[in-house]
């Protein structure tokens, strides 16, 4: 009897309060650092990795931009050019690069990439002819979210435009739960330089409220993923603006959630040093203590090699972990039909961040 009975008062047990978006990124780069795994990759930085990391920010309390690190003017900029890009369609980064240069290393000289996100949202290829199996359905020609395309040669393709999909399915029928956009094709990320890192993402209303999931195969917890949260941050509060919902959650899943650990000695130092840099984070019991944490690393590990400074991200992170979230920012986004969106279109207001903390991009 008694385990009945607290079976029955745990299920009317107050919701625990949930932690600002913030606080949950910090966890979570306390959880990779204290219980993951040393691991080389394709880069040449070798990482400290986890598995499956998720959190949710509820936009209804400000805009979750990271404040334990300034994102704000060169870095605001190159994530608002690069989220305007993603809203292109475009396949390249001709007119990307006169904003910013986050994508230059991954295009060749005419400034094409062989995968592009905005590419896949705005323009996914449709099989035609013989590329279709017997009794499988695809639109037909004229069908409203496809576009017949030329191409320099003079054929013609057809695409799908995703982003399009879910502006009319959440005006026609918003209690739909195929409200989905895929930036993932199997054939193409096979051969990329560099397949979609956030490869797919869901919409669904609850009430009034509009909300998102965004699945991460891979995520740069120091660089990418703060970029991440906020850019589709930025697409839920335009679509759900646009379609008359008030923006709700913004869920996110990292599958590879990593910290970039250095190149050479320094990152192979991290395979035999990992046990006891977990050791060390396991007795810190205040937000001081990750500080003394990164003085060890920095004064333990061999110097990071010239050209790579910076290529290891743990002291950067660990100076985070020392450091109080502050108050949320807000964003305004101008209300204009979204091909029309431009950056001067998209304020960020109340942005009171920590001083900023620099690291190397793992190409």
């Amino acid at each position: 009897m008694r385990g009945l009975g607290c079976s029955s008062v745990g299920r009317f047990k107050s919701p625990p309060l949930r932690l600002s978006v913030v606080q949950q990124y910090l966890d979570t780069v306390e959880r990779v650092l204290s219980g993951g795994t040393h691991k080389p990759n394709r880069t040449g930085v070798d990482t400290i990795s986890g598995f499956s990391e998720t959190y949710t920010a509820d936009l209804a309390e400000g805009f979750p931009l990271v404040t334990t690190k300034d994102l704000s003017g060169f870095r605001w900029h190159s994530l608002v050019h690069e989220f305007l890009w993603y809203l292109s369609g475009a396949e390249h980064v001709r007119e990307l690069r006169e904003e910013t240069s986050i994508w230059d290393a991954w295009a060749d000289d005419e400034g094409r990439l062989d995968t592009a996100y905005g590419r896949f949202w705005r323009r996914y290829p449709v099989p035609e002819g013989t590329d279709t199996l017997p009794g499988e359905t695809w639109p037909e020609a004229g069908h409203r979210w496809v576009t017949e395309e030329t191409t320099a040669d003079g054929e013609t393709r057809r695409t799908f435009d995703q982003l399009q999909y879910v502006l009319d399915t959440l005006r026609e029928s918003p209690e739909s739960r195929r409200i989905v956009v895929n930036a993932w094709h199997p054939a193409n990320a096979a051969v990329s330089t560099l397949p979609p890192c956030h490869y797919t993402f869901v919409f669904n209303v609850q009430g009034d409220r509009l909300n998102l999931q965004l699945t991460q195969r891979s995520g740069d917890l120091a660089l990418g993923v703060p970029f991440n949260v906020a850019a589709y941050s930025l697409l839920l509060t335009a679509v759900a603006q646009r379609t008359g919902f008030e923006p709700g959650e913004f869920a996110h899943t990292v599958v590879d959630a990593h910290v970039y650990c250095g190149t050479d000695e320094r990152g192979a130092w991290y395979a035999d040093a990992l046990p006891e840099l977990q050791s060390r984070l396991a007795d810190v019991t205040d937000r001081e203590g990750f500080r003394g944490v990164a003085e060890w690393v920095e004064t333990a590990a061999p110097d990071e090699q010239a050209g790579d400074e910076r290529a290891d991200h743990v002291p950067g992170l660990l100076r985070q972990l020392s450091r109080e979230p502050r108050g949320r920012p807000t964003v305004d986004i101008a209300d204009v039909p979204l091909d029309e969106l431009t950056a001067a279109g998209i304020e960020l207001s109340g942005y009171d961040p920590a001083p900023g903390i620099e690291f190397a991009v793992a190409e």
